[in-house]
């Protein structure tokens, strides 16, 4: 069973049966809910020919150990993203850009980051085995699926993985509300990861350091920061609307 992964709610199942049914081992649903939501689901789940399983609502709440499981919870085996950054590097075609996050340990918060960077065509998120949330199941459920479609690639030093991508030709952009540089202003069109610290807290001083360059995102309002998903999408998206516009 450790070798198995919990993953829970409609969006999150349902997104691994469509990414690889074969690496389900069983999901386990609320026989009792007979809504159309529930019948549409097992439907699918049939014609993918998914182990179902009947239980209680006991038994869903002690595998995903949060009470918004939406009575669907799946036994999978992890999908083979990539693992590492050598992985990583050598598997992106097309211009690469990265998502890295300093000191992010709230896993909703990286659950919503997941998934504006799936949204946005990122590679991968990356982050520090330290400081930070590991992809648990409420991550998961948040990113509605962009966990099993987007890597997310802990690493033991940051400093030492940004020096990496640096060397792969990776412009590395740290933000920071301090910053005089504007985002906005900013050439994101090459190969680029993008570092967001911690609400509030921000980069560590050697992550800071470490970057390439360091830009903030222009706010009108009386607000000091955004929340790290919003800033994710926000500098993500900019490097998507510049490489359209290349093209």
């Amino acid at each position: 069973m450790s070798r198995l992964k919990v993953l829970y709610g409609f969006h999150a199942v349902m997104a691994r049966i469509r990414a690889d049914a074969s690496s389900i081992e069983a999901v386990l649903y609320d026989a009792s809910r007979k809504d159309r939501r529930m019948q549409d689901f097992l439907r699918c789940a049939k014609e993918a020919s998914v182990r179902l399983i009947a239980a209680d609502e006991q038994r869903l709440w002690g595998l995903a150990g949060n009470l918004q499981h939406q009575g669907v919870v799946a036994r999978a085996n992890n999908l083979p993203l990539a693992q590492n950054l050598t992985e990583l590097l050598d598997g992106i075609s097309g211009t690469p850009l990265l998502l890295v996050l300093d000191g992010v340990t709230d896993p909703h918060n990286l659950g919503a980051c997941l998934r504006v960077a799936d949204a946005a065509g990122a590679h991968a998120v990356i982050a520090p085995r330290d400081r930070s949330v590991g992809l648990n199941a409420t991550a998961a459920k948040v990113a509605s699926g962009a966990a099993e479609s987007v890597p997310y690639i802990t690493v033991t030093n940051l400093a030492w993985a940004l020096r990496e991508l640096k060397d792969a030709g990776v412009w590395v952009i740290g933000t920071a509300g301090e910053a005089t540089a504007s985002l906005y202003e900013t050439k994101l069109d090459g190969p680029v990861a993008i570092v967001v610290g911690a609400e509030g807290k921000g980069m560590r001083r050697l992550t800071h350091e470490t970057c390439d360059e360091v830009v903030s995102i222009p706010i009108a309002g009386a607000v000091e920061s955004l929340n790290v998903s919003v800033a994710s999408g926000v500098c993500l998206f900019e490097a998507v609307r510049q490489r359209a516009v290349k093209k």
